[in-house]
Formats: structure tokens, C-alpha cells, sequence
């Protein structure tokens, strides 16, 4: 059985929650090194003067000596900016008037008011209650060891069902780390984005792949129907 390894998120994109709900196994990557400028820490969401990024600023010490790779279970969130309250008015300002963000406040202001200490648990917490609200049910494991792509395997692709830069042999799993990144992401053939209503589709046209939260927002319950 291929399963599927994942990189923490923060409120991640529609992509990324489709692998929660449709592969059996999910592996959630807690041996990797921290990458700046991806979903790790930021989301992306709709609003009516376009798309707009909500970054979680984290803390920059070094606890091994400057220069060292800090792993994400490592990194701590800063209080810096007012950042929650920040966040908190971007999504009323862009979903206050969407079909459904009445009905979710309730349960997802409380993320935006409690102080977490350490990102990966915090994206985690986000996790299970969004998979609550989607009534989506994955199993989620996590890697107790750093697993390489393809490419820092420095292997040669293989002949088979899974002949794909993303496919692991060694571990027999679908490596999305690198596919589900704001920049440059590697193509994915198991996700083709599907339109659905958003608030300011007339005047954008529509934006696919933005945060969760924008399908949950706009579709409440039907939002598994395009997972």
C-alpha cells in the first residue's frame, strides 16, 4: 500500500487536505529541517483586493551554533506583530460575508486568541479540528526518521506503477513535500483543482488551491465533495 508523507501546514491549501482524504495513510514529516517561504508557517487566502499571504512569524535563535538546520518540531512561534489579531481581522474582512464563516467562528477564533508555544503542534492542533469540520477521517502517523525525495536519494527512476519523482521506492510512498509549496511546486497528477463559489470569483475569476479555509468558508459541508 503507497501512503503518503506530508510536510506540517498552517491552515494548508485545498491540495493538501485532498491527501489527507484520500490516501489510506498519511505521514506527517517531524524530521525535517524548517523551510522558510512555505505552507509550513503561511497560508494564502482570497480577498477583494486579491490574494493575500498570513505568515506566523517564528523565532530566529540558533540553539546549536549559527548556521545550524533547526527541525521542525524545534521551531517556536513569535509573538512579534500582533500577528493573531492580524490574521484573525484578514479572514473577517475577506470571509465575513461568505456563506459559512458564521457558522465555523466558534471553532476556529479559539486559534487566533490561545498563545501556542511551538509551531509543528500548533499546525497539528489546526489539523484535527479542520479534519473535524470537513468531516474528513485520515489516518495520520508521523516519520520517526527523515525520509529523502528522489532527488537526495540520487537514485534512478523505475519502471512501474509509481514511476513518478515523487515515489520513494525504498519506502513505498508519494513524497509531496516538495509538490505542495507556494514556489515552484513540482506538478502533481493526482490533484486537478475544482471550482467552486467564491466570494470574489467575479471580480479574480476563480483562485484555486488557496487555504482550506476558503472552501470550508464558502462550501461548509459540501467542501468534502471537492476532496
Amino acid at each position: 500500500m503507497v501512503t503518503a508523507l506530508l510536510s506540517t501546514t498552517y491552515f494548508g491549501p485545498v491540495q493538501w487536505y485532498q491527501k489527507l482524504n484520500r490516501f489510506d495513510t498519511i505521514y506527517i514529516e517531524r524530521c525535517e529541517s524548517f523551510v522558510k517561504q512555505t505552507y509550513r508557517n503561511r497560508c494564502v487566502i482570497a480577498t477583494t483586493n486579491g490574494l493575500q499571504t498570513l505568515s506566523i512569524p517564528v523565532e530566529h535563535t540558533q540553539e546549536k551554533g549559527e548556521g545550524c538546520s533547526r527541525l521542525i518540531t524545534d521551531i517556536r512561534i513569535s509573538n512579534h506583530g500582533n500577528w493573531r489579531h492580524l490574521h484573525w481581522n484578514a479572514l473577517m474582512s475577506a470571509y465575513g460575508d461568505s456563506p459559512f464563516f458564521d457558522y465555523y467562528v466558534d471553532d476556529l477564533k479559539p486559534f487566533f486568541e490561545d498563545r501556542w508555544e511551538n509551531l509543528f503542534d500548533f499546525n497539528m492542533a489546526i489539523t484535527h479540528k479542520m479534519c473535524e469540520l470537513l468531516d474528513i477521517h485520515p489516518n495520520i502517523q508521523f516519520t520517526e526518521n527523515y525520509i529523502p525525495s528522489r532527488k537526495e536519494e540520487g537514485g534512478r527512476r523505475k519502471e512501474n506503477s509509481f514511476d513518478s519523482p515523487i515515489f520513494n521506492s525504498q519506502f513505498s510512498i508519494l513524497n509531496f513535500r516538495d509538490v505542495i509549496r507556494p514556489k515552484n511546486p513540482i506538478p502533481d497528477e493526482t490533484f486537478t483543482p475544482q471550482t467552486y463559489y467564491q466570494v470574489y470569483q467575479k471580480k479574480w475569476g476563480f483562485q484555486p488551491n488557496l487555504s482550506i479555509l476558503d472552501l470550508l468558508f464558502n462550501m461548509g459541508n459540501e467542501s468534502i465533495l471537492y476532496l
